[in-house]
């Protein structure tokens, strides 16, 4: 017996974002797109009216953001968040969601985000969808986004197949662009990481992680040392066991050492 397409509603405030979901979804046979909306208000009525099986849901937009939308709702959709900032997608976790997907989203990553759906569906809704705490919970998310602009990063996602781990970022020593990846390095360990280079250059706190190679971002109290070299070659020298070094980038270095001080 052949299973029933899940009927699935679109929601971002941005209409080519909504376009680009589309299509990426229409090589999908278990979704059905059973409608989209821009605006939030307009969703929500939508979804009052009809309830679907899951829901592509923008977490910040103007008006109503993704979190309050959900804590409008009688019934529980799944919920599978999309976001151009990495820390909503931690947040969004909080809420048990399928899974989330950074903008500008991967077909691979979105691939493996319906799978993940296709699999978990169930029979009857699950436990955590009828909690009595979800809807604090989600007024409570809804609330800490209201200020704007979000903080910056405390930690970051980290991203092997299905499996998703949290890295602190007192413990990231830098970040570097390799191999088409972005890895967070720590002491011991490299974490490949969904953000860019300059994505992160704008998330981090510009206090704590500095820009010192269109591929790198160090930890600035992981520097142990600097080291000026002929024609002007800076290197610094990390304080993890490796003695990690990493060239500064011609036009960062007096940015590099006026932070420091030197």
């Amino acid at each position: 017996m052949e299973t029933a397409a899940l009927r699935a509603y679109l929601v971002d405030d941005e209409p080519l974002a909504i376009e680009r979901l589309r299509r990426l979804l229409a090589r999908f046979p278990s979704l059905s797109i059973a409608g989209s909306a821009t605006d939030p208000a307009e969703a929500l009525d939508w979804l009052r009216r009809e309830p679907v099986d899951v829901l592509f849901l923008d977490i910040q937009m103007p008006g109503m953001n993704g979190f309050e939308l959900l804590a409008q709702l009688a019934e529980q959709p799944l919920v599978i968040f999309t976001t151009a900032f990495d820390e909503y997608a931690l947040r969004a976790f909080e809420v048990n969601s399928i899974d989330y997907l950074l903008k500008p989203i991967d077909p691979a990553q979105l691939e493996r985000a319906v799978g993940k759906l296709t699999r978990l569906q169930p029979a009857a809704r699950p436990a955590w969808q009828q909690s009595p705490e979800l809807p604090a919970l989600l007024q409570q998310l809804a609330a800490s986004l209201r200020g704007g602009r979000p903080e910056t990063l405390r930690r970051i996602a980290s991203r092997v197949g299905e499996r998703i781990s949290f890295v602190d970022l007192d413990t990231v020593t830098h970040f570097i662009a390799q191999d088409k990846l972005t890895w967070a390095v720590t002491s011991s360990h490299r974490h490949a990481v969904d953000p860019t280079i300059a994505d992160l250059e704008k998330r981090l706190d510009p206090a704590r992680f500095l820009r010192i190679h269109r591929a790198a971002l160090v930890s600035v109290d992981w520097i142990l040392e600097v080291n000026s070299f002929f024609a002007g070659k800076v290197i610094v020298t990390l304080k993890d066991p490796q003695r990690t070094q990493l060239t500064v980038a011609r036009d960062r270095v007096r940015t590099l050492k006026d932070r420091l001080g030197i």
